[in-house]
């Protein structure tokens, strides 16, 4: 498996369903973010405070379940529970959607907090495959401000060790760490514009921001 590509919650459901059926055929599996669901349960833990693992296990399941949104609408698009099902699904020519909470309570290896969203799981997941990660998002990619603050710039290339004093970015705030945990990469991507996607998929030219772990 060559992709795993990260499908934010923020483009559910129709510039996720967009994306996704550009993808069929492509040597990709892909993970859905929680979206307005996990959100959700961050604010219902600002009333409430959950235990970490209540707030961790719930928000994964919202990936699951935007996951099975997706794969109802997408032709060709399976969803599966397994890295060993995933591969069965590309090689029957199917798109597999991951749906990760049975992994990763298996695989229990991310720390259980709001520093760890699905942008960090897809991460270990791409780890675990040796598979390279792309993360669509609603933004062009990492900014030295937030995007909606006058001067703002988009940064093209960064490396993970300065993306550490950043932040929660677009990207949550472990992610970076794990970077260079695992020596890996990363592009970060609009998954409003399907054809930046797919160029970056190719080796062609697109906008983009590329993380370094090295």
């Amino acid at each position: 498996m060559e992709w795993v590509v990260k499908i934010g919650g923020s483009l559910f459901p129709e510039h996720s369903l967009n994306l996704a059926r550009k993808l069929v055929g492509k040597d990709v599996l892909i993970i859905c973010g929680g979206g307005e669901m996990a959100n959700q349960i961050r604010e219902y833990n600002n009333h409430v405070n959950f235990s970490p693992s209540a707030n961790h296990q719930t928000a994964i399941l919202c990936m699951d379940i935007l996951g099975m949104l997706l794969a109802d609408q997408v032709k060709s698009a399976e969803t599966v529970k397994s890295l060993e099902d995933a591969e069965k699904s590309l090689k029957q020519g199917k798109l597999p959607v991951l749906l990760p909470s049975m992994l990763l309570e298996e695989m229990d290896a991310l720390e259980h907090s709001w520093r760890v969203t699905s942008d960090s799981i897809s991460l270990y997941i791409s780890h675990l495959l040796k598979a390279k990660l792309l993360i669509a998002t609603d933004v062009d990619g990492i900014y030295t401000h937030s995007p909606s603050v006058d001067g703002a710039k988009f940064i093209k290339e960064i490396s993970a060790k300065k993306l550490l004093n950043f932040g929660e970015t677009s990207l949550d705030e472990s992610f970076a760490e794990l970077l260079i945990q695992y020596k890996s990469s990363s592009h970060v991507v609009n998954g409003k514009h399907p054809e930046r996607v797919m160029a970056i998929l190719d080796g062609r030219s697109s906008r983009y921001t590329f993380i370094g772990g090295d």
